[in-house]
């Protein structure tokens, strides 16, 4: 009899993978005050710099589709860490060595988005491999399995914000270029679990649908589309609620954050863990659609309403919202591909990054080109300085996606009875 394999302690090092993830996008933006104060750094450049990011990470999903038939998934999996681990200890070690700030964050920036790239294209589709317990139900198992995946990316993003914040508090903003060294810990550590885990089967390249009859389809386009909207939707909060709450709506540093995206972060999570929970039982495209709306509503809430209580309770309901949105989306994805491997989620990845890139960036050209004379008029009827409005008019102006999104669920719903009716 075959003895069965235990998955448990890779599941564990692909859970600290998303905790890497995290602190790999959500570090640098917890700096972003001090990078404006301290180094004169613009909002414009700020959102150049998430949009860096993440260009660099859809570069390394680009590449990924042929690095990941020609090295083994294990070797992929140790890279993505040696790579995000490097960029974090450059990020604290460079700005002190280097006379241009802004470049040592965007040489920093680069290798650890390599890392962050590399990693959201071997990790999902590992735990994808993973077999379940049962064939009945399998792809709703599969599909919770996802969600509790990427629940570990927001339990990572709540832990970055509230102990850099927190830290800072203790150590003080000169002595900041500390904590992305420490950081840099989690990922060096899991290289080494890498290396011992035991590793799924994964399709072979012979296996694997052709990549022309995956893209040239509606479905995916439609998929695609999705990933765009939920990157988007979800990056703009998370990415911009620190300085929001700091500047926007006037609260002290350390209250806003914990109470704007640490909460963004901690609905989140909990709405995947519900998903991770129910998942197998729950129909995952109207729970999109659900979602989607609920997104659009939490918008409102931080755009439109003065009271800062308000605003930052929109902060968790969008964080809530977008909780099913990417791993939902992957899931849905790999129903109707079955047999897209490691290739599938390299491009539904660069999708996705492509949304994560575009949300940050359009709320800080928004708010950073907004920043006029004439924006003062509306100061006195507003009750709000002009910096706030223009902050409030970036994520605004990022809404369009959680509302495309909606539009883009339905359409995916009709094309996909369409093909069930034929």
């Amino acid at each position: 009899m075959e003895k069965k394999i235990n998955y448990r302690p890779t599941k564990i090092a692909c859970y600290i993978g998303y905790i890497t993830q995290a602190i790999v996008i959500n570090l640098a933006p917890v700096f972003f005050v001090i990078f404006s104060d301290r180094y004169g750094i613009d909002n414009e450049s700020l959102g150049f710099l998430v949009l860096f990011n993440f260009v660099v990470q859809i570069l390394t999903d680009i590449t990924a589709i042929r690095l990941t038939t020609k090295m083994s998934m294990r070797t992929c999996a140790m890279l993505a860490h040696i790579f995000a681990f490097t960029g974090l200890f450059l990020l604290g070690l460079l700005p002190v060595i280097m006379t241009d700030t802004f470049a040592a964050l965007l040489i920093s920036s680069f290798i650890y988005s390599v890392g962050g790239g590399l990693i959201e294209v071997v990790i999902s589709p590992i735990v994808d491999a993973i077999p379940v317990e049962a064939d009945e139900g399998a792809s709703g198992a599969k599909a919770a399995a996802m969600s509790l995946l990427h629940s570990f990316y927001c339990w990572g993003q709540m832990s970055v914000v509230l102990l850099t914040t927190l830290l800072l508090g203790f150590v003080g903003d000169n002595n900041w270029i500390f904590l992305p060294m420490l950081w840099s810990l989690i990922p060096f550590v899991n290289i080494f679990n890498f290396i011992r885990v035991p590793f799924p089967h994964f399709i072979s390249e012979s296996e694997r649908t052709p990549i022309g009859k995956m893209v040239f389809t509606k479905l995916f386009f439609i998929c695609a589309v999705l990933m765009i909207c939920s990157g988007a939707a979800e990056l703009s909060v998370a990415q911009w609620a620190s300085m929001l709450a700091e500047k926007g709506l006037g609260v002290n540093k350390v209250v806003g954050d914990i109470l704007g995206p640490c909460a963004f972060a901690f609905t989140m999570g909990i709405g995947r863990m519900i998903y991770g929970i129910l998942g197998s039982r729950l129909p995952l495209a109207k729970s999109l659609l659900l979602c989607s709306f609920m997104c659009v509503g939490g918008y409102l809430m931080i755009t439109l309403f003065q009271n800062p209580v308000v605003a930052l309770l929109g902060c968790s309901v969008c964080g809530f919202a977008v909780s099913l949105m990417w791993p939902g989306v992957l899931s849905l994805t790999a129903r109707e591909f079955t047999k897209g491997g490691a290739v599938l989620f390299s491009l539904l990845a660069i999708c996705g990054d492509m949304g994560c890139s575009l949300g940050p960036w359009l709320t800080g050209f928004v708010s950073n080109n907004l920043k006029t004379d004439a924006l003062s008029a509306l100061v006195p009827f507003a009750g709000l300085e002009a910096e706030q409005i223009a902050l409030k008019c970036g994520l605004l102006a990022a809404g369009i996606f959680p509302l495309a999104m909606i539009f883009a669920v339905i359409v995916f719903i009709f094309i996909r009875k369409s093909k069930k009716n034929a």
